[in-house]
This record gives structure tokens, sequence and C-alpha cells, in this order.
């Protein structure tokens, strides 16, 4: 396995003060592979540097009792994400997961898969040969790769462990470049040789691009006139990680 290299990860976090600066850098000091931290307490920013990935970062954020919002990784063109909704009819919050794919070095992508809501078990994480979600998985084309390069097929990226409480989370190191992915999909199913269109238990979503640090500086949405915190309590109240 290569190692990881470090990598810098934007995010916004409500700050009020010094206090706040101390209680942050504290929780964030426990996490493995974090190596430098700056807060800029105007900006109400925090700017992380190392190997950490970007899920383990935002729990740690959490547990002070502030959220956080993710404003950009790593290097312009360097990042992606794909938010994974169950496709079956009549259900509400199709929201289950969330991808975040950062690319650190020469075909080095990290893949920070986070899951909640499934029955538990073993699900495979895989990336489809298109973006068409139309039908759900079902219309997505197959694993990327997998007719020319067979059970070594780089789509395949590994299985992530749902517990009882319904959550799982997996990091995966692939040897893939952000370019290669976007406008593809990626599909966690139970079943790594079927993939049903109206199963609640398979997930799918388009891989968009997403920015990189210091590339995000919007405040309020132009679209909807909200600001950034206010689209996310309405994010998570889809069932948004």
């Amino acid at each position: 396995m290569r190692e990881r290299p470090p990598f810098k990860t934007l995010f916004a976090v409500p700050l009020h003060c010094e206090g706040c600066i101390n209680s942050v850098k504290n929780a964030l000091s426990r996490v493995e592979g974090i190596l430098n931290v700056n807060c800029y307490l105007e900006q109400q920013l925090i700017e992380v540097e190392g190997t950490a990935a970007p899920s383990k970062i935002s729990a740690s954020l959490r547990e002070t009792g502030k959220d956080c919002i993710l404003r950009g990784s790593g290097s312009p063109n360097s990042a992606a994400v794909c938010i994974l909704e169950a496709h079956a009819p009549n259900l509400e919050n199709t929201v289950r997961g969330l991808a975040r794919l950062v690319e650190v070095g020469p075909d080095f992508t990290i893949v920070d898969i986070s899951l909640k809501g499934l029955k538990p078990g073993i699900y495979q994480a895989s990336i489809q040969q298109n973006g068409d979600i139309s039908r759900g998985a079902a219309s997505t084309g197959g694993v990327w790769e997998e007719d020319t390069r067979g059970n070594e097929a780089r789509g395949k990226l590994g299985q992530v462990q749902v517990s009882n409480e319904g959550s799982g989370s997996i990091i995966l190191d692939a040897s893939i470049a952000i370019w290669e992915l976007i406008g593809r999909s990626m599909v966690i199913s139970p079943s790594a040789e079927l993939l049903h269109q109206d199963d609640e238990a398979t997930l799918v979503g388009v891989i968009a691009r997403s920015a990189g640090v210091w590339e995000n500086d919007k405040i309020v949405c132009s679209c909807s006139g909200k600001t950034v915190w206010e689209e996310r309590v309405e994010q998570t109240g889809k069932g948004m990680l």
C-alpha cells in the first residue's frame, strides 16, 4: 500500500471566540493523521492539513457540539462528491450516504464513504460505467472496466460493513484519477452480482466535481437566496450526512 500524501481540507464552522478555536484545536489534535490546523475566526473557517479523511475530521468537529460544512478539499480539479440515494418507490428521505473523493497524488485518490439508514450487512461499493441513474443502478452500465480487467476492474472499490444501527463507513485508497470519474456513477449494493432498480438497499449517485481548498467562497446561494447554513439545515432534514 502506498503512503498517503498529506492534503488540505477546508470547513466552515461556527466560531465565536478564542475559546471556540481552542475547543476545535483540542478535538482535532486527537485525530490521527492531522498535521496542522489553521483557524480563521473572522471568516469562520478551519483549514486542516494531513492524511485524515474528511469524514473523520467532520465527526471530530461535531463532537465539540458544532456543526460543520466541508468547503473544499485538495488542490483545484482534484476533488469530487457523490450523494448516494435509494431509488425504490415510495421512500422518504432517500439520501442514505455520501462519498467524498480527493486525489492526493498521481492516480492516487482517497474514497471516503459514509452510509446510514441501511439494513445491517456487507455492501459492495463500485464505480459504474456511466452516470445514467434514471432507473437506479440498473441503468448505470455495469462496473467500470470490468469487461477489460476482469477481477482487477478499478471500478470495484471494496466492501462496507453496515452495523446493527444501520450506519457504516470506509476509507479506501484507489489507483484512480478524479478526471476519470466525473460524470460516472457510484453504486452501493448488498449484492456484487445483482443490481435491482427498486431495491431500497441499493444506493446510487452521480459523481460530480467539487471545490478545492479556497475555491468555494459562496455564503448565500444565488438560486435560493439561502445561506450555506440554512441550506445545511434543509439538507440534513432530507437525510444528508
